[in-house]
């Protein structure tokens, strides 16, 4: 039985990185249905090797670091609004109000936090998403990785998400803290101190749970719904296979899949986004208290900056992160199909 387990274990639709040794070959097994590409001229490395989980998690670095980065403007504006939406109003008065107070260049404030923090949470999301995904398809089998890929990508991000978080919390801190406090330290260099002198480590992490329910929840929904939509993209949409497309045409469909999965990203995270900002905002709050003050419309307050704000930013997250891999000559496998093995139990072929 256990001959049978190994068996199964390396021939799954995902590769397995730990029964079997890194080895080039001249050709993918065509028995595959989502291919464990091995090194070879067409690729840098083979699919889960340790190259190409380090390459994965520079992609997440550079996907999440420079997108979020790219966005503080709206993010600043978005986080005020949810603390003190009767200021700040909508979207375009609170630019107006903000630009007013503090200038345009004010809208820069958190770039710093922002930078670093959602860079090691990309190394994190990323990195680890594929670590997990070929992990658990090992323990499911060719079969069942198929029947349940929606289960195994939601599972998958879920547990990579877990670790980023952990990663992301203090620079998320100290961010919020510089955006929507007025008067409190106005750069990362004065703000990660005074956390530090005034409450501890503890004060990085009082947002943990929060930030839990907001981004295991949004990462979730980001990593299945663009898996999904991508496989119905290239099924119901492009009118061939995705190995007759260009590269610039896959990254057309990458980019379209990844806005529809931000979209519904934005609207499942919302409500646990405004606690993070209120919670930072409130010095010795707690999530209850936060989210029974804020009542159930409160939670929704600047949903459309932010529908905005995610829907491009997983888009542009989508096109990097797999940019990276076509730069780097990483293997991509295509969407899954059903194995030859399924289809003879289900009369099919």
């Amino acid at each position: 039985m256990s001959d049978s387990l190994v068996s199964a274990s390396r021939n799954n639709l995902f590769c397995n990185p730990f029964f079997t040794k890194a080895r080039c070959e001249s050709h993918v097994n065509p028995s595959r249905t989502i291919a464990a590409a091995a090194a070879s001229e067409e690729y840098s490395c083979e699919f889960g090797s340790a190259k190409f989980y380090t390459l994965c998690a520079f992609g997440g670095l550079l996907s999440c670091g420079l997108t979020h980065t790219a966005v503080v403007p709206l993010d600043l504006v978005k986080c005020r609004i949810q603390v003190d939406a009767k200021k700040y109003g909508g979207i375009f008065k609170g630019f107006r109000v903000s630009v007013a107070e503090e200038g345009v260049k004010g809208l820069a404030k958190g770039w710093a936090p922002t930078l670093i923090g959602y860079s090691m949470q990309g190394v994190c999301k990323f990195g680890f998403y594929e670590v997990f995904k070929i992990l658990y398809s090992d323990l499911l089998g060719e079969e069942n990785t198929y029947l349940w890929r929606t289960s195994l990508y939601l599972a998958s991000s879920a547990s990579a998400e877990f670790f980023a978080d952990i990663a992301l919390c203090p620079m998320e801190a100290v961010k919020v803290r510089i955006q929507t406090q007025p008067g409190w330290s106005s750069t990362l260099r004065e703000g990660f101190p005074r956390i530090m002198k005034e409450e501890g480590i503890s004060g990085f992490y009082k947002g943990i749970v929060p930030l839990w329910a907001r981004q295991i929840p949004y990462t979730m929904m980001k990593f299945a719904c663009f898996e999904r939509t991508v496989e119905a993209i290239y099924k119901f949409v492009v009118p061939k296979p995705r190995s007759e497309c260009s590269k610039s045409e896959q990254l057309v469909v990458t980019f379209a899949a990844g806005y529809i999965a931000g979209v519904f990203c934005a609207i499942v995270s919302h409500p646990a986004d405004t606690i993070v900002s209120k919670l930072n905002q409130k010095k010795g709050s707690n999530f209850v208290d936060v989210a029974k003050s804020l009542g159930l419309l409160g939670m929704w307050k600047g949903l459309f900056p932010r529908i905005i704000m995610i829907g491009t930013l997983t888009a542009l997250q989508w096109f990097i992160y797999d940019s990276v891999k076509v730069a780097f000559r990483l293997p991509r496998p295509p969407p899954p199909e059903m194995p030859e093995s399924l289809k003879l139990k289900l009369g099919l072929n």
